[in-house]
């Protein structure tokens, strides 16, 4: 056994220098590239997601079973909005309005009587209240006869009110969606809030 060690006795010192080297190895290669530069694994990919379309409210009129202001996903057509209101009344003239077309926020969908033709309507601009109105009471009617309100900005205008409460001051105002500091400037002199 020992003249199998001696004739071998070379090999085996070469063992830990073998061992030495392959750790220094392992060491050069973990330490970062010359000049300070580490490399890094390649960045996986980055997703940006895309934003969520809002929510369409849209004023039901006319000949439907439950008219009113109605809060429908974003892409609905005429046709979801009537289904919303109940769906057409008795002697609603269907070709009145176009079922497919696209909704957009703050729309009015009139459904007319068979026979009944579409209104002709003043400029909002000319109308004006006979006296102040009171923005926490009013209809939409006396909202209507401000500058610049129409049936659907009535509407949300009464709809706030009813989920936030009364209107603290004027200016509160511009919390409503659809209104704006120009709007609000047309009618500041025709409302109050008492």
């Amino acid at each position: 056994m020992s003249e199998w060690l001696k004739g071998r006795r070379g090999w085996v010192a070469l063992i830990p220098f073998t061992l030495l080297a392959a750790g220094l190895a392992f060491l050069f290669a973990r330490l970062p590239a010359p000049g300070g530069v580490e490399i890094l694994p390649r960045p996986t990919a980055v997703v940006i997601p895309t934003p969520t379309p809002s929510p369409v409210r849209v004023y039901v009129s006319g000949a439907v079973k439950s008219p009113g202001v109605y809060t429908l996903p974003p892409g609905s057509i005429v046709q979801d909005a009537v289904g919303m209101a109940g769906g057409f009344a008795d002697g609603a003239d269907l070709s009145s309005v176009n079922l497919a077309a696209r909704l957009s926020d703050g729309q009015q969908v009139q459904v007319l009587l068979k026979g009944e033709s579409r209104p002709n309507r003043t400029p909002q601009a000319a109308a004006t209240p006979s006296g102040p109105v009171n923005i926490n009471t009013a209809s939409a009617s006396e909202l209507e006869s401000l500058p610049s309100i129409g049936p659907v900005l009535a509407q949300i205008i009464i709809q706030y009110r009813q989920e936030h409460g009364p209107f603290r001051t004027v200016d509160a105002l511009l919390l409503v969606p659809g209104i704006g500091p120009a709007t609000l400037e047309k009618i500041r002199g025709f409302i109050t809030l008492d």
